[in-house]
């Protein structure tokens, strides 16, 4: 039996400013992504049938999946030559503000790409993947960036941190992304650029300086995610903020020592958390093994 074995990795929001509501409901944002070491696992065979199972019983795996949406789409613009069964090693949480969802529907168009041999180029499957959500042209570029405007607009940038470790916390409940940009107030005039925070100043600095919209209501909300924040800093972050429309909260440490403290004071907490290393880079690359028993 033929299997391809992909991972999927979550990211987090480095600042988010809501720029303008939409008359479409929409909104206009700018937001700096990166990825963090936090990764479900892909497993794809031929089979006689399309099927999506996962390890995470309370997630959906009919039509309202991305990761069956992206299928459905791949299929009927571009055309499959056989169908796939797919299990997932669900890591990542749902409901985090860390990308899952659209990772996963990233990571299955790339490998029905690349097992298909359809040679689509990066920005073709971002074409075909724009109805399915923005987060989802991230993760197919593969590279961190500013994305602007609806949030599918991306300008690479090598903002990924080079020097800090990332704690990345789950407070163990979903946070409603609809909810929370119902809620939160669109800038008014000009303010700080975030490009220019996150490329000339120091991460030091950024608690004063980058800040994520969508925070304040989703604080008011849910107040755990407000104290998981603060505890950080206690802990020695030196910088900390919740990711997207939460409820993920991470943080910046530029000690090792501090940073592998903060993660055991979580775990030790029951929650679920993790922690990468400096200068991380995912691996994106699709691998092949065949059962010969």
């Amino acid at each position: 039996m033929k299997t391809w074995i992909a991972e999927s990795f979550a990211k987090i929001n480095l600042g988010l400013r809501v720029l303008e509501r939409l008359p479409t409901g929409y909104h206009r944002i700018e937001t700096g992504l990166c990825f963090i070491d936090w990764r479900d696992r892909f497993h794809l065979q031929v089979a006689d049938e399309w099927s999506l199972t996962m390890t995470d019983a309370t997630i959906p795996t009919d039509k309202r999946n991305l990761i069956s949406q992206a299928y459905t789409y791949f299929e009927r613009y571009i055309g499959l030559k056989s169908s796939y069964r797919v299990h997932v090693d669900k890591q990542i949480p749902a409901g985090a503000g860390l990308g899952g969802g659209s990772s996963n529907a990233a990571t299955l168009l790339r490998m029905l790409n690349h097992i298909e041999e359809t040679g689509l180029s990066a920005d073709e499957l971002v074409d075909l993947s724009r109805p399915l959500g923005s987060d989802i042209a991230f993760f197919l570029r593969a590279e961190p960036a500013i994305a602007s405007g609806l949030g599918q607009e991306m300008t690479p940038l090598p903002i990924q941190p080079e020097e800090h470790w990332i704690l990345t916390v789950f407070p163990g409940f979903e946070s409603s992304t609809a909810e929370a940009y119902q809620l939160c107030q669109p800038r008014i005039g000009p303010d700080f650029s975030l490009r220019g925070v996150l490329e000339e100043e120091p991460v030091s600095e950024w608690r004063y300086l980058l800040e994520n919209d969508l925070e304040p209501p989703v604080i008011g909300r849910y107040e755990m995610v407000g104290h998981i924040r603060d505890q950080l800093y206690e802990l020695g972050a030196d910088y900390a903020s919740m990711t997207g429309s939460g409820s993920a909260v991470f943080a910046l440490f530029d000690q090792d020592f501090v940073a592998m403290s903060a993660y055991n004071t979580f775990r030790d907490l029951d929650f679920r958390a993790s922690l990468t290393q400096p200068g991380f880079q995912p691996d994106h690359n699709i691998y092949f093994k065949e059962d010969t028993k």
